[in-house]
């Protein structure tokens, strides 16, 4: 079955499979985004923890709260991801449709928009979904990201970003604020101005770390369980952020 057949024929199985304890080998989210990449290599983790929060599959809980996804969950995102990819659907309307083949139903035939030739993927885009893998020379930040050596030196000096430890070479988590710092210093924002940023990122990842840090050890090692808690809650402080943020904003200035 190619992408285009995947996207438009209903899927042979229940939504809520997942849910309902079956006895079907299970996977774990990194198992998941290894299968689905083999058709959809743009997926990342993020996305199906997306797709997840907004109800769109609904993986089984261990007693230790880790996701496990059974063969028809893995269905049901190619389902998803299909539509969006070959249909051009939103999500709301992929969710109606899943909705009624849950109920046994036939969804209404949607032909979706005209299809748009997607635009190329920004190669920066896709180097900083690798994260720590990026090795880049100072002159090569600067370069990619357009921040003067005097913004770097008070990005670095702020705490802001700061080579890889025990090297000379910033990684994709350096170029990811560097590149936003651009963006922001055309509003006239400095580096010194983002300083609180950097104290509420260290008091977060000091709590992420009180919660995975019992995870860690031998056996976690092997199943990957403590990583997939602190990606998971890093996206939900993340998350969190955003909402307190745009409800500040919307509350106007006080007093």
């Amino acid at each position: 079955m190619n992408a285009g057949q995947a996207a438009t024929s209903p899927m042979p199985m229940p939504a809520r499979a997942s849910a309902g304890g079956s006895t079907a080998k299970t996977l774990n989210i990194g198992e998941v985004l290894d299968r689905l990449r083999l058709d959809y290599p743009d997926v990342t983790l993020s996305k199906i923890r997306y797709l997840e929060a907004e109800g769109l599959v609904v993986p089984a809980r261990t007693t230790a709260n880790y996701r496990k996804y059974s063969p028809d969950d893995v269905v049901r995102l190619r389902y998803v991801l299909g539509a969006q990819r070959e249909r051009f659907l939103p999500l709301r309307v992929i969710k109606e449709e899943l909705e009624s083949l849950d109920r046994g139903e036939q969804p209404c035939e949607r032909p979706g928009p005209r299809p748009v030739p997607p635009p190329p993927p920004r190669v920066l885009d896709m180097i900083v979904e690798a994260g720590e893998t990026v090795r880049m020379s100072r002159r090569e930040l600067l370069a990619v990201t357009g921040v003067t050596d005097d913004q770097l030196v008070e990005l670095e000096q702020y705490g802001l970003l700061a080579p890889r430890p025990g090297g000379s070479y910033f990684d994709g988590d350096a170029l990811a604020v560097a590149r936003t710092f651009a963006a922001l210093s055309a509003f006239g924002i400095q580096a010194r101005h983002l300083r609180s940023s950097r104290v509420a990122a260290d008091r977060e990842a000091g709590l992420i770390e009180q919660v995975a840090a019992p995870l860690r050890g031998q056996r976690d090692r092997l199943c990957g369980h403590a990583q997939d808690t602190v990606d998971e809650l890093a996206g939900l402080l993340v998350r969190l952020h955003a909402a307190l943020l745009r409800s500040r904003l919307r509350a106007g200035p006080s007093g």
